[in-house]
């Protein structure tokens, strides 16, 4: 990945399978955020190519390919502060929606259904980040460290079989950052998804 003159990423071959765990490791403006950029869809490569599943994704859009099953959370928390923290996991949620339009504005038994089901699964994802009691509390009232595990379980709605994470545990201190490591963990091993980290 090249920027002007600048050489980003060079000559990165990576493959990460369903159930493990991996780490980018390098200095700040390595190019890991980059990466994350480039697999996501923010970034179209230079040169080379990414497949997911066996499929090409280069050029494809951000939305598109968290729907093919990528997930990622950012350097620097991205929440929607005013929203509740229920509400911005079950936000996530809608990339994975079936029922259209007409159904929604037609407050159709589908729409209801599909409604019922997000509003489970979310406060599912809340309860295995231990984020349930703070469900109604506005995202931006949270502590740090529950704002970061509240991102991951944003990631988690959108059902990613991928799961980038950029720098997961910045900020916290050393306890709260083992917590989130097993709880890392236990998603790996619970979803059985691929997980990438920088850190």
């Amino acid at each position: 990945m090249r920027f002007g003159g600048l050489v980003a990423v060079n000559e990165l071959d990576l493959s990460i399978e369903p159930g493990q765990l991996y780490g980018l490791i390098g200095p700040n403006g390595a190019g890991k955020t980059t990466v994350f950029n480039v697999i996501t869809g923010v970034y179209r490569p230079t040169s080379g190519k990414i497949s997911f599943k066996g499929e090409p994704i280069v050029g494809e859009r951000s939305g598109k390919i968290t729907r093919r099953g990528i997930a990622r959370t950012f350097q620097n928390i991205r929440l929607f502060g005013e929203m509740t923290v229920l509400e911005n996991v079950k936000v996530a949620s809608h990339c994975r929606q079936t029922a259209d339009l007409a159904s929604a504005v037609f407050r159709t038994p589908a729409h209801h259904s599909e409604e019922a089901r997000v509003d489970l699964q979310s406060r599912e994802l809340l309860k295995i980040f231990h984020l349930e009691e703070f469900a109604d509390e506005k995202a931006k009232n949270l502590p740090y460290g529950s704002q970061r595990r509240l991102e991951i379980a944003r990631a988690m709605a959108t059902l990613p079989r991928l799961l980038l994470l950029d720098e997961p545990a910045a900020g916290m201190n050393p306890h709260e950052a083992r917590q989130l490591m097993d709880l890392i963990r236990w998603v790996r091993d619970h979803f059985g998804m691929g997980i990438l980290l920088v850190e």
